[in-house]
């Protein structure tokens, strides 16, 4: 249809009529010509018959990753061969974007757009360069500056990679090192837990913005009523890119307002996985204080940071993982399993150690042999499950009264061992009779109070575990022989 433009054809490609005619009233005048396509097909066949100075491609109320209609905007954009696109895309679907750019250089706006900055985006995509030369060298500075900022952001984030300890101290180093972006005041890690709530894992604030106390909440996130409207929400909810160019597009005034004070113009969150194509781990958000159009590059560089990301997240939980069934196999390998104590070989080594220790230093050592008096006739009388009870209540009552710094190990059967760091022998004889009387005076579920006999030793200066240990079982039988529930101290 004829205009009173200057000379310029346009194509507007939608399927709902309404859309051209609100277009066209908006920007109508700069065209001597707009015509409308209803899809890809027909676009392409208009532009086979004649040039089109400019294609506006609105994708509202298409979903993004839609094959067929990736498929045919991605062969209409091929057939531009570099001329003037304008991609008309909705806030929430902007994943369409870094899509279609990946098929051929565009120009984007984000609904909704007000007229005058429609407007404006065309006019600006229909005027001639004045200096083709002089631009196209601007255009190759800018590119080598833009590039040159990606390298740096890359840099920064693979050294926060490198360095971090665990998925926590990642997430603050990831969020300080994405805050070196140009532009960039804030950014923030929000990661999903087994449970599916989302959480704010870390942030990284250069304007005093506290994203926790903005969603009045730091976990359970997507319960939020802003979960359809924040970009990190929408981010983590749908999986897909989501970039806000203008805080009042997400429909809540409180919100943009909150932004728009601490000079947020522009918000950008991506997806977190672990892997292409799994599960969601959450989401990154960066909010910049300008309005920034992103190139191809740049949106392939935060993808792919986005990706690393998200695979540092994954191999750190997974590390952590590692790291605690390590610390629970260790826990298998040196601990009774009955009582909790540790095992005779988890003792016998310990004992070696502290020796050595002791003699390097000149500290004293002390150890304890204690065991259950007539514990068989308890298992023969009660049974064994009370046996095991009786085991189990002795050595919870004993590591009650133990020190910090002592150590409890199941030697055999009902026979125990107390390793004493620092103890001398008359310090060991005193808590061998705090650790007797505590038992003596101790009911024990499902059978009658038992007592224990003890044997102390302190460890010489040139002896060894073995010696000590049957120094200290000597004095452990003469206690027994000389009628139990006391204590003797080694030769």
């Amino acid at each position: 249809m004829s205009q009173s433009g200057p000379g310029h054809t346009g194509l507007f490609v939608h399927p709902d009529a309404t859309r051209y005619q609100h277009f066209r009233a908006a920007c109508g005048e700069a065209f001597a010509r707009l015509d409308a396509a209803s899809g890809a097909g027909g676009a392409i066949e208009r532009m086979a018959r004649g040039h089109v100075d400019l294609l506006v491609i609105d994708v509202a109320g298409c979903l993004p990753g839609d094959p067929v209609l990736v498929t045919g905007l991605s062969m209409l954009l091929r057939t531009r061969n570099g001329a003037p696109v304008l991609v008309l895309c909705p806030y929430g679907h902007t994943a369409w974007l870094p899509e279609l750019m990946a098929h051929g250089p565009l120009q984007y706006r984000i609904g909704p757009v007000p007229d005058a900055a429609l407007r404006g985006a065309v006019d600006g995509l229909l005027r001639q360069p004045a200096n083709g030369p002089l631009n196209a060298q601007q255009q190759l500075l800018d590119k080598e500056r833009e590039l040159r900022e990606l390298l740096t952001i890359q840099r920064s984030v693979q050294r926060a990679m490198a360095h971090a300890e665990d998925s926590a101290r990642l997430a603050e180093q990831l969020c300080a090192a994405l805050c070196s972006f140009p532009g960039v005041r804030h950014t923030a890690l929000l990661l999903q837990r087994p449970d599916g709530e989302l959480r704010l894992l870390a942030e990284e604030s250069r304007n005093h913005l506290d994203l926790g106390g903005l969603l009045g909440r730091e976990d359970n996130l997507l319960a939020s009523p802003l979960r359809d409207a924040f970009p990190p929400l929408l981010a983590a909810s749908a999986g897909e890119l989501v970039l806000l160019d203008a805080p009042a597009k997400m429909g809540d005034p409180a919100l943009a307002l909150a932004l728009h004070r601490r000079d947020v113009q522009m918000v950008l969150a991506l997806p977190l996985r672990g892997e292409p194509g799994g599960p969601l781990l959450g989401a990154i958000s960066l909010m910049f204080d300008r309005s920034l159009q992103f190139t191809r590059e740049q949106f392939a560089c935060f993808a792919s940071l986005a990706q690393f990301i998200g695979f540092a997240l994954a191999m750190s939980e997974l590390r952590g993982r590692n790291d605690a069934l390590a610390d629970r196999l260790t826990q298998l390998d040196t601990r009774d399993p009955l009582t909790g104590a540790i095992n005779r070989r988890a003792g016998e080594a310990l004992l070696d150690s502290e020796i050595r220790r002791a003699r390097r230093y000149g500290i004293a050592l002390a150890v304890i042999a204690f065991d259950i008096d007539n514990f068989r006739s308890v298992n023969d009388v009660y049974g064994y499950p009370i046996g095991d009870q009786a085991l189990r209540a002795v050595v919870a009552t004993l590591q009650g009264r133990l020190r910090v710094s002592d150590t409890l190990a199941r030697m055999r059967g009902e026979e125990f061992l107390v390793i004493a760091t620092h103890t001398t022998a008359a310090d060991a004889r005193k808590l061998a009779e705090k650790l007797r009387g505590a038992i003596a005076g101790t009911p024990l579920p499902g059978c009658e109070t038992v007592t224990i006999s003890l044997g102390v030793a302190q460890v010489a200066p040139d002896e060894g575990a073995l010696t000590v240990i049957e120094r200290v079982d000597t004095a452990l039988r003469r206690a027994k022989r000389a009628g139990r529930n006391r204590v003797e101290l080694a030769d």
